[in-house]
């Protein structure tokens, strides 16, 4: 049957007119200024060796066979789980099959009825719809803002029958690049009794030499609990909540999204291993290149004076403001047509009028390249 339901139609329709349609791309040749793999390491061949080096030693397995609480609990789980919540200074460690499911499997089952979350404004869509699936009653802040945090946890106060706040963000925003000041946020939470929740996707890896960036600011007590995740400068797949054996336990007992799911097969685990094993050997040098491109994007940015046109990031996003959604597509394809796999952000994945050109850095980019994509956006926004 061809034919879609009217509604399902018409909904089509209208991405279609505001030009808001998706479409899968095709991955060719392009210099990568769009992927999540930071550093690198999703197209490392030692580390693909490593990964087949871990599962000589373990059970041959092309898959897990089932869930985690029935057949697929292999002992690489154990191994891998173990040294997450050493690696990053956590009490426990729970593996879950992608960030999406970490971040829906908590919210959906932690945050109870009569709770309170108070989330960033751009928190991640997985945190959005975790929220959502669950009973806890929920309010955005402005984004980085705490003071406006405090008015909310002020008015939380004054519900009848409120029992606990979780207040929500991540460390490196994935379409802005920023974050919020930590240890503020953390000592605001200490002093108002608040569970902090942090999601460390755009910062696992990178930040605390191959931790994450509430471990290299030492705030790993402070924080309730942390989701990373491996599919971004990891290079692998999966995610993980970090946080007390507790919370843990409560997880594999309530947490739907990890309940009821095929486990991760013995070679995405065992890739998980070999990626922070490669990152103990080689990984200081990979992010002194990554920030050492970081900071010439910022350089170059200056120096044709387009930082007015950019978002305000240290980190490996960084992000060009096109107003519309048919501006900035054009402009990506004009990029895209002279080699630069660079991504325009339409509405409504961001807000109507913050459409934008996202600029993801590696450690492999070049300065030349660099220099290049930035001389040529800047040719195309001020011709």
């Amino acid at each position: 049957m061809e034919k879609l339901p009217k509604k399902l139609q018409s909904k089509l329709s209208a991405r279609k007119e505001n030009g808001s349609l998706r479409h899968l791309p095709w991955q060719g040749n392009s210099i990568d200024f769009s992927s999540n793999d930071y550093l690198g390491l999703a197209k490392s061949e030692k580390i693909a060796q490593m990964a087949l080096d871990f599962l000589k030693k373990a059970p041959q397995k092309n898959g897990s066979s089932g869930s985690r609480l029935l057949s697929g609990n292999h002992q690489l789980y154990a191994r891998l789980e173990d040294f997450l919540a050493g690696h990053h200074n956590s009490m426990a460690a729970l593996v879950f099959n992608s960030g999406y499911d970490a971040n829906i499997g908590f919210f959906s089952s932690v945050p109870q009825r009569g709770d309170m979350v108070l989330y960033d404004e751009l928190v991640h869509a997985s945190i959005r719809d975790g929220i959502q699936m669950g009973n806890a009653k929920s309010y955005k802040f402005a984004h980085n803002d705490i003071d406006d945090l405090a008015r909310h946890v002020e008015r939380s106060r004054n519900m009848d029958g409120l029992a606990e706040i979780y207040i929500v963000t991540e460390s490196i925003f994935s379409m802005d690049g920023d974050s919020l000041d930590l240890k503020r946020l953390a000592n605001f939470c200490r002093d108002n009794g608040c569970f902090l929740v942090v999601d460390e996707a755009h910062a696992t890896g990178i930040y605390g030499n191959g931790r994450d960036l509430v471990a290299e600011q030492g705030l790993e007590q402070e924080v309730f609990a942390r989701i990373i995740t491996f599919g971004k400068a990891m290079g692998c797949h999966g995610a993980a909540i970090l946080g007390s054996e507790s919370l843990k336990e409560y997880l594999v007992n309530f947490s739907r999204s990890f309940i009821y799911t095929t486990a991760l097969p013995p070679h995405t685990v065992a890739t998980i291993l070999a990626a922070y094993q490669y990152l103990g050997d080689e990984g200081a040098a990979i992010s002194k290149q990554l920030q050492a491109n970081i900071g010439h994007f910022k350089q170059e940015m200056e120096r044709l004076q387009m930082t007015d046109r950019f978002i305000n990031s240290d980190s490996a996003i960084q992000c060009a403001l096109v107003p519309g959604n048919g501006k900035v597509k054009a402009i990506a394809k004009q990029l895209q047509t002279a080699g630069f796999d660079v991504k325009p952000i339409l509405s409504p994945t961001v807000k109507e009028g913050e459409e934008r050109l996202r600029f993801c850095l590696h450690a492999f980019n070049t300065k030349e390249e660099i220099t290049k994509v930035l001389t040529l956006l800047n040719n195309l926004i001020n011709p």
